[in-house]
Order: C-alpha cells, then structure tokens, then sequence
C-alpha cells in the first residue's frame, strides 16, 4: 500500500495550486448559468437534462448525459455557492483518490515494487491530466474515471474469489454498477466492461491471441465465456438505454468544433481522423505544447497524401501493431517473463523477487489449454503469481485504446477535434506501457551502474512531469492567462475569449484589438462579430456597430442576440419599421439545433419586449398586448420576467383594464420585490385608482431603493402635483432636475411643476436648460 499512499500524496500536493483558480473557459456555463444547479430548480430535471442544462432530447443538445458530475456540481453549489475553490478542491480529491486506485491495479500487473510506485507517479504527475483536474468541466472525466477502476477492481477481485460464493457474486455486481455509475458520469466510463474483458483474457488466464481463437471456437472454459458474455450483454444494454434517454438521435456539431467531420472529401476526412490518434500519443509522450481549446484549424486538416503528418500516422500505427504482436504472441521458454528475472548465460538474475525459469506460468500452450479448461478451477498460480510482460504490454494497450475509441469519430462524429481531458483515462494505459518498458530495460541492463541510471532518469522524467503540470495549473488560475497561453496554437478562439475577459475589466481598447485579431485569423466567427458590435456599441458607435451585427447574421442567421441589438440600435435612430422588421425575423427564429437554446430563447423573448415597447409608444396598445403574451410564452426558465410583466402592466392601464393592469403590477413585484419601474407604475395606478396614500407609500419605496435615480423623484413630484402639494411637488422636482439634468423628460416635468407651483424663475431655468437638451422640440 505504500506505493498507493506515495503516489496518491504526489497526486494531491502537485495539483494544491489549483485551489484559489477562478472558473474557467466551459466553467462558466457548466456552473454560472446551469440553472439545474439551483435550490429552486427540481433535482430531478439533473436526469432530463445534458451536462450544459439543455433538454437531452433537444436538437440542439449536446447529448453529454452525466447526470451524476451535474449531481456534484449541485452538491458542491448548495454547500458554499459559486465559490470556485469548494469546486476545485472535489477535483483535485477525485484526481488523488484515482491516481490511488491507479497504483492498486498496477500492484496487481506489476507486484510490490518500484514500478508500481513508478506507474502511479508517471500518472499523478502527467501534465496532461492538468485540463481535468484544473478544469472544474473535467471533473466528468475524473469522476468516471473514479467508478472506472472502482468497476475493474471489482471484477479483478470477482475473478480471484472462490466461485458461487456470495462475495463472488457481489463483487461482479459491484464492478456492472460502477461501469453504469462509470458512464453516468462520462459517456466514455462504459468502455470499462470491455477493458474488464480484456482483463479476464490477458491477465487473470494469461491467454495468447492462438489460445482465444481456441476457447472461442472449442468453447472451453464454459465460465470465462460467460462472464465476458454477460459484460458484453450489459455494456449492450447501457448503451441502449442511454440512447433511448436522449431521443434515439446523435448530436450536431458546427463546421468548428470538427472541421473533419464537416469535409465533404473523404480522403481528408480519412487521412485526418488516422492522423488524431498519433497526435493524441504524442500529447502523452511529449505534453510540452497544450491548449485549452484544439477546435477549428489547431490541427489543420490532412488534405493530401503528400502532408508529412502522414509519416507521424503510418510510424503510429506500426509502433501500436509491433506492440500488439509483442502482446499476443505466444509464449516460450526461457523469456522474461513478469519483470521478475530473465535468464543471462543459465544464471537467474533477480531484482530481489524470487524466480524461476521453470515457473508455471511459462507453461506451452497445451498446458495452459488443460489449465483454462476446467473452468475457475485453475492451478493457484494463476492467482498467486504475476502475469507475463506480454500479457500486461496487451492489457495496457487496451487501457491506453479502448476507452480513447469513442473519441476517434470510429463510430460517431464528436464536438471536438483534440481535448486533453479524454486522455485521463487512456493516459493509464500509456503509463503501464512506459513502466513496462523501463522494467524491461532495467532487466537486459547488465552493469549497475546502468540501472542506477535509468531509475535516476525515470526519477528526473516525473520531475520534469511534476514541473509541467505546475506550470500549467498556473495557466488555469484565471481566464487571461488560459487564453494566452492558447494564442500560439488557436489563435482565434483564443483571441476571441481574450477579448471577452479584457472587455469585463474595462480595457475596451484591448478587448477591440484582441476581437479585430480573433476576426483576423478567422473571419466568419459569428460569436467574435457580434461581440464587437457590442462593444463598438456599448461605446457610442451605433453605426459600426450595426455593420458588425450584420455580419454576424450573414455567418449566423440564428443568432438572435445580433438581431436584438440591431433592432435596438435602429429604435435609437429613429427607423421604426426597420427595427420592427428586425424584431419579427427574431421572433420567427426556432432554436431547434441551437447549442444554447436558453440564451436563444432570452435573446427572443427580449426581442418582443422590445417590440411590444416600441408599439406601446406609438399607440397600438392592442399589438403591443399580442406581442408581450407571445414574449411570456416563450420565455425561458432563467429570464428575469419583471420589466416584461410590468410593461404588461402599462398596456392594460392604457387600455383602462385597472384589474389585469393590478395583477401585472403585481406579479412584477413578485418576481423582484426590489424593481423601482414597477414601484412606479404600481404607485400611479393605485392613485388613479384612489388608494392615495398606498401610491404616496410605493413612491417613496421606489425612492428608497433607488435615491440617485431622478426619475423617481419626478413621478413622485407628479404625484404631488396632482394632489395639489405644491410646494413639496417643487422640492421634489427640482431634485429630480438635479440628478438627472441630461434628461429632457425629467428636466422638462421639473419645469412644469414649477411653473405650476408659481416658481416662474426657476422654471424659466429648467425650460431653458431644456431647450438645450432638445433644441428641435417645442417647450411651449
């Protein structure tokens, strides 16, 4: 166990720097706005609903089904909130807890020894995993990984257990409801059951590729049969059930997320996804270069046989097929065997286990036939002795192969080009490999001096791992960071984001020159577009702002959010048929294949609002009403509803409906107690309805809340006004005025009012100062 506690301890200490990161990249949208992480919404919905919040049977869904992550995450919000450090701190738990259960299995693969020790620590410090551990998003693929080997200990117990006993039967149980457990945190957690096959095969019978052909064709050893039968049945079953869960239909993707997967050519699309698989080994062996995101042009196609990448694939694949031949060739005498010992000139060279040449399980393939023939009934070496080298170089290349296939676009397109988080898993594999192959070395080598320094190197490569995966926490600390250190390898997407996170802290300069560069490297970007039409007009420049909205829906027709502004810039100039037109063709936008519906369906449903307003100022209270009933029946789960019931509100006032004009009031107060326009409105109406001294109490509330804003102060005035209050109609008016000066409403009531209270100089002031502000109006 010592190599289990080193190992887990290393995991810990090297990932402690994560604890004070903020929420990066896809945190945000996993944590910030996943309304299933709510107290108020039904904990039920975490098993309707895909890892970003959206219906699992949506089109626009990602289909990502791991209900149980979403229930940690959930867990973790209703315990201390969105304070990121509870967050990080599960993780990097998990990730501790894993790399523990890692060095179990090798213990099992490779005995009480340094290479057990050294497994677990290429693993607890392979800079790879730092997406998943530093990333709170990863915790699906720590977390599956958590149930992953939790499953295949369970069965590696379940096969060494005396058979038809109770526990027998409870541990293989265990290891189907971890592989469930498994796959409901990740997709990729159900490939456990064929790497507990390959288990049975390889390390607990020690078969060769001759002596599986035998059993599957002679049908020998009824049980081994039964059992890789019931694995089989079972990851069957999952999947068919996941399938059926999320509406029976695959996932859609954009041309960016998997440019390969969108080529019509079939050669590119070949040669590509050949190509991922050795670029993905080659992030194990070499993590130097590592990104947060790998999408759009990263890894730019392979359009031709010519691509040099081409000899990275073909020297891959070769490596992969000479070290399954390895694997599965059949045994024979004098070997090495189990890293134990290997014979040099008929003396047994030990590295303090003992050995013999002779040992059962270097039997030929007669004997082992005999052996897996009676069943579990099997001689005690199989259970008591370590499996051969080649026996584990085969398990490991399934752990490193099996769970990375639905990655590989083999069976389905995936949302991703290369994402380091899927390698938690493989990585075990990969580091078994590397293990293996040091103990190898270690044994051929004959002079000390030699060994010494290979464990001195193997030692310095865990350092240097160790190092890299600091480095890279640091990157996770905060979202700047993370997206410059991704400039280099996605620089649009990089820039991108960094413009979003530079726009936040008020460097408007900054964050247009990273969009301008996001747009340079890729200029069909739909999200960077209208992200710098905001910001163009959030800075007072409406028309190169509208320009960049066009844009963005001549790339994006469905990108509601462009609409909205546009309508509103074009409201601003004066073009109300425009901005009409603009808000309809919003309105009309399904959000089927959207991968926000909910953004989709706010944006929407702020785009009638928008509308109805602009009706309801041009008199057409009938329309105005149609158009907010529409807006209140599209309206998502998460929309802020109180502007749009209060503006409900004005409507059936001006329609004279005192009743529904009330209950609209109402149900705005009801959805933010504190919103001052309804305050507002509320208070007119109940003075209109007589209730005077409950208008004057919900005048002065809105006052209350908000004591800097002028234009509660000139309804109130109002107020007053009517009530023949003169002289405190004045006061308050001219305090109005004082707030608010640049706005001709308030300046030009505080006038009036004044005027009326027979403050004629200080009327002449404001009227004055009105003018000013709207030279073209007539204030007479």
């Amino acid at each position: 166990m010592i190599a289990e506690l080193i190992s887990s301890a290393v995991a810990l200490v090297l990932y402690l720097n994560t604890l004070s990161a903020d929420f990066c990249y896809d945190d945000s949208r996993v944590i910030k706005t996943n309304q299933d992480l709510l107290p108020e919404t039904p904990w039920i919905n975490i098993f309707y609903d895909d890892f970003w919040g959206t219906l699992l049977t949506h089109s626009g869904s990602h289909k990502s089904y791991r209900p149980l992550c979403t229930l940690s995450f959930r867990l973790n919000h209703a315990l201390g909130g969105l304070d990121p450090w509870g967050y990080h701190l599960v993780n990097v738990v998990l990730h501790s807890f894993v790399t523990g259960l890692f060095a179990s299995l090798s213990r099992l693969l490779l005995g009480e020894s340094r290479w057990t020790l050294l497994a677990g620590l290429l693993f607890a410090s392979h800079p790879a995993h730092t997406e998943a551990v530093a990333g709170v998003v990863g915790r699906a693929d720590v977390g599956a990984a958590l149930f992953f080997l939790s499953s295949l200990r369970c069965y590696s117990q379940h096969c060494a257990t005396r058979p038809c006993s109770a526990w027998h039967w409870a541990l293989l149980l265990g290891s189907l409801v971890c592989a469930a457990c498994s796959m409901l945190w990740k997709e990729q957690g159900v490939t456990v059951l064929a790497v507990a096959a390959a288990y049975d095969f390889f390390i607990f019978h020690r078969l060769k590729l001759r002596q599986i052909a035998v059993l599957l064709f002679k049908r020998r050893n009824v049980s081994l049969l039964l059992r890789v039968t019931l694995l089989a049945c079972w990851g069957l079953v999952l999947l068919a059930v996941r399938l059926y869960w999320m509406g029976n239909k695959p996932p859609s993707f954009s041309n960016s997320d998997n440019p390969a997967a969108d080529s019509p050519c079939i050669l590119t699309r070949t040669l590509t996804f050949l190509h991922l698989p050795a670029f993905n080994m080659w992030l194990l062996l070499c993590p130097h270069t590592l990104s947060f995101d790998w999408s759009m042009d990263a890894v730019p196609l392979l359009r031709s046989v010519s691509d040099w990448r081409n000899l990275q694939t073909v020297a891959f694949y070769i490596g992969l097929l000479l070290l399954a031949r390895f694997g599965l060739r059949s045994p024979a005498k004098n070997r090495e065997t189990n890293g134990k010992a290997h014979i040099t000139n008929g003396k047994s060279c030990t590295n303090g286990h003992s050995y013999h040449a002779g040992s059962s399980f270097q039997n030929s393939d007669s004997e082992l036939s005999r052996n897996i023939e009676n069943g579990t009934k099997k001689s005690s070496h199989l259970r008591t002795t370590l499996p051969t080298t080649e026996n584990v170089v085969v398990f490991a290349l399934s752990l490193l192969s099996i769970p990375f296939l639905p990655a590989t676009n083999l069976f389905f397109y995936v949302g991703f080009v290369v994402a380091e988080r899927v390698l938690y898993i493989p990585s075990m594999g990969f580091c078994l490999l590397v293990t293996v192959g040091i103990r190898a070395m270690y044994i051929r080598l004959s002079r000390r001096s030699s060994k010494t320094l290979l464990m001195y190197c193997s030692a310095l490569l865990v350092i240097l791992y160790g190092i890299r995966t600091v480095m890279r926490n640091r990157d996770w600390q905060k979202e700047e960071m993370l997206y410059k250190s991704g400039v280099t390898v996605n620089p649009a997407k990089a820039w991108g984001n960094l413009g979003n996170v530079l726009k936040n802290q008020g460097k408007v300069g900054e964050a247009e020159r990273a969009y301008r560069n996001a747009l340079y490297y890729r200029r069909n970007m739909a999200d960077m577009l209208y992200n710098l039409g905001l910001l163009l007009q959030e800075g007072n420049r409406p028309s190169e702002a509208l320009h960049y909205y066009k844009l963005a829906i001549g790339s994006r027709p469905t990108l509601a959010s462009a609409y909205l502004n546009m309508g509103i810039i074009l409201m601003d100039q004066g073009r109300m048929d425009e901005a009409k037109r603009t808000f309809l063709t919003c309105a009309d936008i399904p959000d089927e294949n959207l991968k926000d519906p909910h953004a989709h369906r706010s944006s929407v449903t702020s785009c009638l609002y928008n509308l109805g307003k602009l009706l309801h100022e041009q008199g057409l209270q009938e329309e105005a009403l149609s158009v907010y009933k529409e807006a209140i029946q599209k309206m998502p789960r998460q929309f802020a509803p109180q502007s749009l019931y209060n503006m409900m509100g004005e409507v059936y006032m001006r329609l004279n409906q005192l009743n529904e004009a009330e209950y609209w009031y109402k149900e705005s107060l009801r959805a933010k107690p504190d919103h001052v326009p309804a305050h507002l409105t509320y208070g007119k109406l109940l003075a209109l309805m007589g209730q005077k001294t409950e208008a004057e109490r919900y005048f002065l509330k809105a006052i209350e809340l908000d004591p800097t804003k002028g234009n509660c102060y000139m309804h109130y005035g109002q107020f007053l006004l009517d009530e023949s209050r003169l002289s405190e109609a004045a006061e308050v008016a001219e305090k109005a005025a004082q707030l608010d000066g640049a706005e001709f409403d308030v300046v030009f009531n505080a006038a009036h009012v004044l005027r009326q209270a027979s403050l004629n100089q200080a009327a002449e002031k404001y009227y004055g100062l009105a003018a000013t502000l709207r030279p073209n109006v007539s204030i007479l």
